[in-house]
């Protein structure tokens, strides 16, 4: 995926005070899900503190229509609130390279 040519959108999801039971049961087809995502680059992070009931996630998109297809499509997205910021700019770290050693 040229990420030149996308667009970066932080996603904002507000996890439910009480989590039900199809929400806990869900819970292994949104890692699978989020794994694609992952390994297709269209997601770039995912970020989950259960002490404030939050989900941050970062998107790659060519518009926000097909950001939403994205969001819509995890299993876990009808439970919880939603608010999308389009980003201006989105800078990370790569833990995923391995280090350099002299050794």
């Amino acid at each position: 995926m040229d990420s030149n040519s996308l667009n970066q959108y932080m996603v904002d999801f507000t996890l439910p005070s009480d989590l039900p039971e199809e929400f806990v049961s869900r819970i292994p087809q949104q890692r699978k899900a989020v794994n694609r995502l992952l390994s297709e680059g269209k997601l770039l992070n995912y970020a989950l503190s259960l002490e404030d009931a939050k989900l941050w996630a970062v998107f790659a998109a060519p518009s926000e229509a097909e950001l939403m297809e994205m969001v819509s499509s995890l299993p876990l997205t009808r439970f919880m609130k939603v608010r999308i910021s389009e980003l201006t700019f989105f800078d990370a770290a790569h833990p995923m390279a391995p280090a350099f050693s002299a050794n």
